[in-house]
């Protein structure tokens, strides 16, 4: 779903990307508390209002994810479709970049190799393009941003984008408002149709959150990881085989660099994940041989290597090209 959505976004022509935007964020809320109602799951909602850094964090993390759904919406519509996609394959990259710079974390060889590569990649688009590639750095540096901020809030993947949207819900409501009395809402002067499109706003936004909680409880974080790459593949195939997009020999130069340094990230990520479960394995078995059962035991209990796992968990970045939630 959020690699076909760039189908969805030129459907809401003529209205502009501005009142797009507004229209997501108003829709938005109304269908996740529809969904909070379903599931009867309002208690967060209390503990949040009652501790002000998360709450302020949250208006971040809202502030953020209102830069990067507008600039993409924009980006679609406005016939930079792979560009768009070249931000969601440059994400990865910048997530890795902020967790040294501040969460202070320690690279491995391969994965500063691949930072090099990806920094190499938009020298080389730089040149190619004649300025940097402004919309692809807004879109990567923006949702890692948002990633960073999220990991600190640590909410729940509905309830997340029901605070954020909660928060952007009166500025994009007096917006719409302020359009429909200077009669300019293609809300109210569009057909029906239209209408009920800008309405499904909500559920464009919020289904593919949905599916992809669902998911992130039954499949390994690695193996969620690498399909995530599949939103940004496909909005890049959509922007050259459908939008047809200009694709010169620079471009592809760039593309191929940052694509190297996704595998270089992947196979890494990978080989550590299975390096680690090895060493689970045998030290739960010395510990099985080494400890009778009948006994009682005084040994120290193996460390279980916890580095890999948070590897695994950088994978899951959302590399979507419409993002929600990167921590679901």
């Amino acid at each position: 779903m959020w690699g076909l959505v760039p189908l969805f976004w030129p459907l809401l022509k003529p209205a502009g990307s501005v009142e797009i935007l507004a229209h997501r964020m108003v829709w938005s809320l109304a269908f996740v508390a529809v969904a909070l109602v379903a599931v009867r799951r309002w208690a967060w909602a209390g503990e949040l209002l009652r501790q002000p850094r998360r709450l302020a964090l949250v208006t971040v993390a809202a502030a953020v994810i209102t830069v990067n759904w507008g600039v993409y919406i924009w980006a679609v519509n406005a016939g930079h479709v792979v560009e768009a996609s070249l931000g969601y394959f440059i994400n990865p990259l910048v997530t890795i970049a902020m967790g040294v710079l501040i969460l202070k974390e320690r690279l491995r060889p391969v994965q500063w190799a691949a930072v090099g590569v990806g920094f190499g990649a938009v020298l080389v688009l730089t040149i190619g393009y004649g300025q940097p590639p402004w919309i692809s750095l807004c879109l990567a540096f923006s949702f890692a941003t948002y990633g960073l901020v999220k990991k600190k809030v640590n909410l729940g993947g509905i309830e997340s984008l029901a605070a954020e949207t909660a928060i952007q819900f009166l500025p994009a409501l007096a917006y719409l408002l302020w359009l429909t009395a200077h009669g300019e809402s293609t809300f109210t002067t569009g057909s029906t149709g239209h209408s009920a499109l800008l309405a499904s706003t909500g559920i464009v936004t919020a289904l593919p959150l949905v599916c992809f909680g669902a998911a992130a409880i039954r499949v390994p974080l690695s193996t969620l990881g690498l399909l995530q790459y599949l939103a940004p593949v496909f909005q890049f195939l959509l922007g050259i085989l459908y939008f047809h997009e200009a694709m010169p020999a620079e471009r592809w130069a760039g593309f191929a660099l940052v694509w190297l340094a996704l595998s270089l990230l992947t196979w890494d990520a990978l080989r550590t994940a299975r390096r680690a479960s090895r060493t689970l394995a045998a030290a739960r078995a010395e510990s099985a041989t080494a400890v009778p059962v009948s006994e009682p035991s005084t040994a120290p209990v193996p460390a279980v290597p916890i580095a890999p796992a948070r590897e695994a968990e950088r994978m899951v970045v959302a590399v979507d090209p419409d993002p929600l939630d990167a921590r679901s």
